[in-house]
């Protein structure tokens, strides 16, 4: 049995050989055949980029409040995508314009939404923010804006969905009230208005806080009709009331020509306005008229480090000063990327908690965001137009 075995194992052995022998003996194929390659997995795809959208006025008459917003979400976004995004993710920036309309603003909204962003930043303008908020809440959409003052937005309790890195106008009137009564000594007071959600309602906070105190009188109350040429029967009206000073609410091309034909008919009437006013383009237009207006505006923060290389970065990729709310929106931006950074998410509820809970720094101070949406700790200070330019009232 053991002979016969090892027989066999010898003639197996051979046909091996012969075998091997004949593998080699095509030309190429003489090399040992390699073996067999795993299938590789196909590469990862790209991670989807964040997307944000920028909605405000990007052209007409307000585009100067719109425009510093694009460019300060621009250079927060080029910023923090040179440093890899957020969680790995690129930042993409989806900007439409609104031209501070409602009836636009809607279109505005649904395009952005349309477009698949994320959360947006804006709208600039009151009655354009509250015009577009239904689409974005209806979307699951946070919405947060560097501008949009009427306390409704966040006090009604209507857009859960809407932050704002600006204080309302309830405090916004309360302080040219304030001023004009407790700094100007004055007394009899006329209260003008553009007839729009940002202009009427802070106009409307402004007469009740007057009401209220008796030292003053509301001697003119009146709403004007944004866009005309001529605003010269209601300057005759101011004329006629006697009044010592006007607190106008709204923006700058009214203002602009208010203070011209008030000027022109030689008055000395104080002129009071908002942080609608409180624009470069309102002192170009209304050129030496401007001089001596007071406006309400967003406290300076300029000595803030963070404002400093912001308006620093600005001046460099965009050669000019930064514009209307610039460090607002700058501010914004950081607020929104800093609560998508901390929740690692990009889903609405994630987006919206984080916001309330997070702080972040940014060239306002370090903020985060009460129940309502409003920031905590910004607030308004007084400014006067002086040899050109807007001086904050200590």
């Amino acid at each position: 049995m053991m002979k016969n075995h090892f027989g066999k194992l010898f003639v197996m052995a051979i046909l091996v050989f012969f075998a091997g022998s004949l593998m080699y003996s095509c030309g190429e194929s003489q090399k040992p055949a390699e073996p067999a390659k795993k299938a590789e997995a196909p590469a990862p795809k790209a991670m989807e980029p964040i997307k944000i959208g920028v909605a405000g006025p990007h052209s007409g008459d307000l585009a100067s409040y719109g425009i510093p917003t694009v460019k300060a979400a621009e250079l927060v976004v080029e910023k923090i995508n040179g440093k890899c995004g957020v969680n790995g993710r690129k930042i993409k920036l989806i900007i439409e314009d609104d031209v501070c309309k409602p009836e636009v603003a809607t279109n505005t909204a649904t395009k952005v939404v349309g477009e698949g962003v994320h959360a947006v930043i804006g709208h600039i303008c009151s009655g354009a923010t509250k015009a577009a908020l239904g689409i974005y809440k209806e979307s699951k959409i946070a919405a947060i804006s560097p501008s949009a003052t009427n306390p409704a937005l966040t006090q009604s309790g209507d857009y859960p969905n809407f932050f704002r890195t600006i204080a309302s106008d309830d405090a916004q009137a309360k302080l040219e009230v304030d001023f004009a009564l407790d700094v100007l000594k004055l007394k009899n007071i006329a209260v003008l208005h553009d007839k729009g959600d940002y202009g009427k309602g802070l106009a409307e906070f402004a007469k009740s806080f007057l009401e209220k105190d008796s030292r003053a009188k509301v001697v003119l109350y009146e709403g004007i009709t944004p866009g005309a040429v001529d605003y010269s029967a209601v300057v005759q009206k101011i004329k006629r009331s006697n009044a010592e000073a006007v607190i106008f609410g709204g923006y700058h091309p009214e203002a602009s020509k208010i203070v011209a034909q008030m000027r022109k008919k030689k008055m000395d009437t104080i002129f009071i306005s908002d942080d609608g006013v409180k624009d470069d383009t309102f002192i170009k237009v209304a050129g030496k008229y401007a001089e001596g207006v007071y406006a309400t505006g967003p406290m300076d923060t300029s000595s803030n480090p963070m404002a400093i290389e912001a308006i620093a970065a600005h001046k460099k990729k965009y050669g000019s000063d930064p514009g209307a709310f610039f460090l607002n929106a700058y501010a914004a931006t950081l607020a929104l990327l800093n609560a998508i950074d901390k929740s690692c998410s990009t889903d609405y509820d994630d987006i919206v908690n984080a916001l309330r809970t997070e702080f972040v720094a940014t060239p306002l101070g370090i903020l985060r965001f009460d129940e309502r949406g409003d920031a905590i700790g910004v607030g308004f200070s007084i400014y006067q137009v002086q040899n050109g330019v807007y001086v904050e009232i200590k």
